[in-house]
């Protein structure tokens, strides 16, 4: 006897159907699973064969053959267990054959029949829903990161029993219901406020042009001065996150098994900030079977690297690719994935190994040669790809003990919000979102210079000696400017104040 479930495994951040084709035949017992599939998905025998016992159900003691379709692709994962033991079931004649059609099923199953989440719900209701298909049965915890999709029915479930028992007409199950808009009201709370920063006037400007174009930045000062504080607020002056950006955000985490229980859908942008021991493959993504790393979970958000010097030089270098193109390839023999990662991208670091260079409270301990080699472990290329590059001095005490508090991090973000409008209108139909992915075409359109500009321009790129990526930089950080300013045309000032964020040029090439 032949029976036929649907299932859904996920391949990178996309999910794709898998037919599951359990054949029951006479011959010695024994249970094969063919259709590449991985470690985790052999030993769902075990889980089921238990399961099924174990709620009181007739396990077949003939040949069972159970397939994966298409059998070309790898399936990994425990979300499977669940639609092979409903086959099982099918075929046992215990659920009608016409009970589980157009419906796809997921969950891992413990021994005694009780379905535990699995991961990439939310990619798999995203395929659910393009194919057409009645719903999704998928287990309780993960019921209501699937309801997020629109036009989905979504069927939270518990137990292998419950499902048979719904599938016969025994019980009815509500479909799972989320309220977007309280989803996104709950979850816009602020965290950090920029209005606690003391001082600190010029990196807070940078960083607010850095949010209103989507520019990169790198902040350089001694310990104590306030970097981290600051990047840690970023997140807090960038524009809300849309349903769009939130569904694509959610599936990253689904897929890496890192999306909170009470957190159906991501509606703040992602702040990750990964240890300077981390590996290549953990900041850029990879493993056997190809996983998210820390450039794909800060998409949509912002990726600090505290003490960019400390990371590995590979680590560093592999950053470039994300920072250009806004998303990761990973190849292996098999497959090849790629993993968006459009983010924001913030490093702090001090001046030299001791921190204290230029400080004029402290006397700086360190040897030209050891801040030469300190300094060189950033390369050139990597800092071309930084927009913005400020120095962030330390707070004299007499602001700090003053007890003026600093602009709120809400003011700022309405003026972030009206510059990205503007931008927005700019390039409606383009696929660009903000002015740090403009090309040197849309440059050549939306950015143009009077003479005095130009030749304010052509002054500063001799004396700084600038790369043609350095000198297209300043051009766009200087069009985010007055998109704050709320002005169509890019004047002296802005061009003026844009040169100013490029200390790493100005301090390597003093004339």
């Amino acid at each position: 006897m032949l029976s036929t479930v649907y299932g859904s495994v996920v391949v990178g951040i996309d999910a794709f159907l898998v037919e599951i084709e359990v054949d029951v035949s006479p011959g010695l017992p024994a249970f094969n699973i063919v259709g590449l599939p991985e470690s985790a998905v052999k030993e769902s025998r075990e889980r089921v064969r238990a399961a099924v016992k174990n709620c009181g159900y007739g396990f077949p003691t003939q040949r069972i053959t159970a397939n994966l379709a298409p059998a070309d692709i790898k399936k990994e994962g425990t979300g499977l267990d669940l639609p092979l033991a409903l086959a099982i079931l099918v075929v046992s004649g215990a659920v009608s054959k016409d009970a589980v059609e157009g419906m796809v099923f997921c969950g891992e199953l413990s021994l005694d029949g009780s379905i535990r989440p699995a991961k990439g719900v939310l990619p798999m209701g995203l395929s659910v829903r393009d194919q057409g298909l009645r719903g999704l049965v998928v287990p309780e915890e993960n019921a209501g990161e699937a309801a997020v999709v629109k036009g989905l029915s979504v069927f939270p479930v518990n137990h292998l029993s419950q499902v048979a028992e719904f599938l016969k007409g025994e019980i009815s199950i509500g479909k799972k219901e989320v309220d977007l808009d309280k989803l996104f009201a709950c979850h816009q709370q602020s965290g950090p406020d920029f209005c606690d920063v003391i001082g600190q006037e010029t990196a807070k400007r940078a960083l607010e042009v850095a949010a209103a174009g989507g520019h990169n930045v790198s902040m350089v000062g001694p310990p104590g001065s306030g970097k981290t504080m600051l990047a840690r607020r970023l997140p807090s002056i960038l524009p809300p996150l849309t349903f769009e950006e939130a569904l694509e955000t959610t599936c990253i985490y689904s897929v890496a098994g890192l999306l909170p229980r009470d957190t159906p859908l991501i509606v703040r942008r992602p702040f990750c900030s990964p240890h300077h021991t981390i590996s290549d493959a953990g900041i850029i993504g990879g493993g056997t079977i190809p996983r998210p790393g820390q450039v794909s979970l800060a998409h949509n958000g912002v990726l600090f690297l505290d003490e960019l010097p400390e990371f590995k030089k590979n680590c560093l270098e592999s950053l470039r690719q994300p920072i250009e193109d806004g998303y990761v390839t990973i190849s292996r023999a098999a497959m090849t994935l790629v993993f968006p990662s459009r983010f924001t991208l913030v490093a702090a670091q001090n001046p030299c190994p001791c921190g204290h260079f230029g400080h004029e409270g402290h006397a700086c301990s360190c040897t030209p040669s050891q801040i030469h080699r300190y300094r060189t472990k950033i390369s050139g290329p990597l800092l071309d790809r930084i927009d913005i590059q400020i120095d962030v001095p330390a707070v004299a005490y007499n602001e700090l003990s003053e007890a003026r508090r600093g602009e709120p991090s809400e003011v700022i973000r309405k003026r972030v919000v009206k510059a990205r409008k503007r931008q927005e209108d700019r390039f409606k139909g383009r696929h660009i979102f903000c002015n740090a992915q403009m090309s040197a075409r849309e440059i050549n359109s939306y950015c143009m210079l009077d003479t005095k500009c130009r030749a304010f321009l052509e002054d500063v790129s001799r004396r700084l000696r600038l790369s043609a990526r350095a000198y297209h930089r300043i051009i766009k950080i200087a069009r985010t400017i007055a998109d704050l300013a709320g002005t169509n045309d890019i004047q002296m000032n802005h061009l003026a104040e844009a040169v100013q964020y490029r200390s790493f040029d100005r301090d390597k090439n003093i004339v």
